[in-house]
């Protein structure tokens, strides 16, 4: 009986081992692009051998580039380790992960603009079922000011075994034109459920996308016309550009280790629709604040629900200040959009032109039981 205990103890412990081994967060086998390719399977800086790159698979034009090489009168710079991948004319990069059937995930990847063209990511997973599961970034709009952006995309995984593809759908004149990619990293996501004494999920953003631990910028997380399944679970990005994921190891958060800096103006927007009783009485609290991150000047936040809209200023002086807002509203439907957005644009102040804005966190909403009518 007691070999029989100690057998059964060694299967469940390999069970577990096999599905903690299932959900990896952080970067892909050689998700940092620092193994490379052999002398004999490049041509210059073209990777020849479609299986040159330990862990990946490419087509097309890919290019491996060190951190300092040049291209013209450009230096080409690696935001992590000393190598990454650039690709050319309709080149992508193919992966293949293991996952958890039926898990949510999000993929954050670095990459760098180096053609004066307008550039853009194709980003797929399969096999999927949805047609939805592929999303394609504009990488036009930089957001950073050290010339990297991160940004992310979710997926549901379908099967045991993923392929992630990154995928320069475009035909240039020049054909290694094309986004530089370093650190392609994956993180799990928990399904987001409402907390005691909140009707809304994941408000204090703590649950979301996979965040650099050695980059100073966050990640993107892309509009939900580009992804299907939002890196911000419960939330929806209902804008044209994307928010800022950031974390309190980098940037100054209001609450907790997560927060969302609204980074496009009135083109950033973040909403979560919620279930409510028609007439009945709802606050929503909510934190307004800057990311010290030297992005300064008279900020506006607008906070929508049900029929009245919530103008909070703030005048951020770039220091990590934040203040606390309360927006109450009587719902006029069984479902009411809660809706984040900043009133206008705003760079930073340190000349690098990199476009900031105001920190939303922690967002509770309840409902009032006894609320006083002036």
């Amino acid at each position: 009986m007691k070999k029989t205990g100690i057998i059964l103890l060694a299967l469940l412990c390999a069970t577990f081992h096999l599905v903690i081994s299932f959900t990896p967060d952080g970067l892909v086998a050689n998700g940092n692009f620092e193994q490379g390719p052999k002398r004999n399977q490049m041509k210059g800086t073209r990777v020849v051998d479609p299986h040159a790159i330990p862990h990946w698979e490419i087509s097309g034009y890919v290019e491996y580039i060190k951190s300092g090489q040049k291209q013209g009168d450009m230096l080409l710079l690696v935001p992590e380790g000393i190598y990454a991948v650039r690709l050319g004319e309709d080149a992508w990069i193919k992966t293949t992960v293991k996952a958890v059937k039926g898990t949510y995930y999000s993929l954050s990847f670095t990459f760098a603009r180096t053609c004066a063209q307008e550039e853009r990511l194709n980003v797929s997973v399969s096999p999927n079922s949805e047609p939805n599961d592929w999303g394609m970034l504009p990488l036009q709009t930089m957001y950073s000011s050290d010339g990297w952006d991160s940004y992310s995309w979710a997926f549901l995984a379908e099967a045991e075994a993923v392929d992630i593809v990154l995928h320069n759908p475009a035909a240039e004149k020049d054909p290694a034109c094309g986004p530089l990619i370093d650190s392609v990293a994956l993180k799990s996501l928990n399904p987001p459920r409402r907390r005691r004494g909140n009707m809304l999920k994941n408000g204090n953003f703590e649950e979301g996308p996979y965040i650099f631990s050695n980059t100073t910028w966050g990640v993107l997380i892309p509009p939900n016309v580009e992804d299907d399944h939002c890196p911000l679970p419960g939330w929806i990005i209902e804008s044209l550009k994307a928010v800022k994921y950031i974390d309190s190891d980098h940037f100054s958060v209001p609450e907790g280790r997560r927060a969302v800096e609204l980074v496009a103006g009135r083109e950033s927007a973040l909403a979560q629709v919620v279930r409510t009783r028609p007439g009945k009485v709802y606050d929503l609290y909510f934190s307004v604040g800057d990311a010290n991150n030297a992005c300064e000047g008279s900020m506006v936040v607008e906070a929508f629900a049900g029929k009245l809209t919530l103008q909070v200023p703030f005048q951020s002086k770039g220091k990590g200040v934040s203040v606390r807002a309360k927006h109450r509203f009587t719902a006029i439907s069984s479902r009411t959009r809660v809706r984040f957005l900043s009133s206008f644009y705003h760079m930073k102040s340190d000349n690098s032109g990199s476009l900031c804005g105001p920190v939303i966190d922690d967002v509770r909403l309840v409902s009032v039981r006894n609320p006083r009518i002036p």
